[in-house]
């Protein structure tokens, strides 16, 4: 029988403690704080860095490339610090511009409008490593963002179904559920179901509205995020100021959640509407601002799951129909605005755009509220009810400013414009990232409290980012958080990683 050898206590605790600090692995005590720019790759001028996606078994990214030849360019991220640029597939062949790419499994997804954007658009698969053409399948028309599930087994594209210039062709909106186990089949599920809702949605903040549209019609389905558990899909309806909630497995449209507005003339969301004023000055105003989201993040937290929303805005802008205006160009309220000859001057309100569709709640001709294109914020919502849990107000505008990045010339449209949204996680935090397309600038937020969004910092990006997204230190050569951000009017690639 072995003599057992017995540790004093202390000295027990010490080898304890010792071992706990060698185990702890490097990336447990990364800050987001110290995210700085490591590499950067320039691909073309406008159009030709819109979104990108990472392959983190072929160390690869791939970008949308709509410059000169509409392709998908390939770039070697074995080395974050030195991206190079190594081949590319060709996309001109399967229609128009290629609008979005996802990657899971080895699997390149890229979702491709047709020549004719009002009819039926493509995913086409390719391998990541060899390039080739695995599937290609016919979704709905337009498809602005295509998306892996967490577990890989389904693609989803969010198909915008934008109308001709003229309005005389209006594709529905719709989702393309595309099934990987099943030989890649597809499902395209339309909202005309929810038709017989009309009237509760717009009560609530929903928009439906466009020359001669049916309700199905007006639906513009934007971006896609599914939920860690790959089962519920939330997608923004961009111009109808709403997210829709869907059940993957079933294929079904379950709800969609108006999101209402905001309003400018509450505390904490002063903004400046001129850009003729010579200055940058935050003030209130009597605006209300629709929240109509671009890119949309999801997390869970504490049993519940927190939607993420960039709060671009977007305004129906055609040929036959434009519906933005001036706000010095429509006839104001007397008594909703005692003062509205002096609003109505380009140094007050009178450059703003704003929508004529809503404001004219008598139907007099007159407008008794403005309503504005965007909130100018992120917005963190409720994917259960849809209630607003948080908004960063003007913080975004205001940050900007204070960082000499904030576009004045703006200033009557959008402001910074926030557009993307993209969520990480950073040592023990979860962190948001907000990409700015008129400001050139990324914004970090610790969300680990997803109820408590806490500011950290911002990262200067290249001209108008578009496209984000954040690689985990497992999946490459560094072993640490990456951030890369795409730019859609320089075609410049950047590559943040944590210290």
């Amino acid at each position: 029988m072995k003599a057992r050898i017995l540790l004093p206590a202390a000295l027990f605790l010490l080898i304890w403690a010792g071992c706990k600090k060698t185990d702890l692995s490097p990336e447990l005590s990364e800050q987001a704080s110290s995210f700085t720019e490591i590499g950067s790759i320039d691909i073309g001028d406008v159009g030709a860095a819109e979104i990108s996606a990472y392959d983190p078994i072929s160390k690869r990214l791939f970008s949308v490339n709509n410059g000169a030849v509409n392709k998908i360019d390939v770039i070697d991220l074995s080395d974050p610090t030195k991206p190079t640029l190594i081949n590319s597939i060709g996309i001109a062949g399967y229609g128009g511009f290629a609008n979005s790419v996802a990657v899971s499994n080895g699997r390149l997804a890229v979702a491709i409008e047709a020549a004719v954007k009002q009819d039926p658009g493509k995913v086409v698969i390719f391998d990541t490593r060899l390039l080739v053409e695995i599937k290609s399948i016919l979704v709905g028309a337009l498809p602005d963002h295509v998306s892996f599930s967490p577990d890989g087994n389904w693609i989803l594209t969010a198909n915008e179904g934008e109308p001709s210039a003229d309005y005389q062709i209006d594709p529905e909106g719709t989702v393309s559920i595309i099934d990987v186990r099943n030989g890649f089949s597809v499902t395209t599920v339309g909202f005309k179901s929810f038709a017989t809702q009309r009237n509760a949605l717009v009560a609530k903040g929903f928009r439906a509205f466009g020359p001669n549209g049916s309700f199905e019609k007006d639906i513009e389905p934007e971006y896609i995020t599914v939920s860690e558990d790959s089962k519920t899909a939330y997608i923004t309806l961009q111009e109808n100021n709403a997210i829709a909630k869907m059940d993957i497995a079933s294929k079904t449209i379950q709800s969609i959640l108006p999101l209402g507005y905001m309003d400018y003339s509450k505390p904490g969301f002063e903004a400046d509407f001129s850009d003729r004023d010579n200055q940058i000055a935050f003030n209130s105003w009597p605006v209300r601002g629709l929240y109509l989201p671009d890119a949309i993040a999801s997390m869970q937290f504490e049993g519940e799951t927190y939607l993420f929303t960039a709060n671009e805005g977007d305004a129906r802008e055609y040929t036959a129909y434009n519906e933005a205006k001036r706000v010095k160009d429509l006839r104001l309220d007397a008594t909703a605005f005692p003062n509205g000859t002096a609003l109505k001057a380009d140094a007050q309100l009178g450059r703003l755009n704003v929508t004529p569709t809503l404001g004219d709640i008598d139907f007099d001709g007159d407008y008794d509220f403005l309503y504005a294109f965007n909130s100018r914020s992120f917005s963190v919502w409720s994917g259960t009810t849809g209630n607003q849990i948080f908004d960063s107000k003007n913080e975004l505008d205001k940050k900007c400013n204070l960082w000499f990045t904030y576009d004045d010339a703006r200033s009557d449209d959008k402001g910074a414009e926030p557009e993307g949204v993209v969520l990480g996680a950073v040592g023990n935090k979860k962190i948001l990232f907000v990409g700015m397309e008129r400001a050139d600038a990324v914004a970090v937020y610790d969300v680990t409290d997803p109820t408590k969004p806490s500011y950290i910092k911002l990262l200067a990006s290249g001209d108008a980012p578009e496209g984000m997204l954040f690689i985990k230190p497992k999946d490459n050569s560094l072993g640490r958080s990456l951030l890369v951000v795409s730019s859609e009017n320089d075609g410049v690639i950047k590559i943040f990683s944590t210290k």
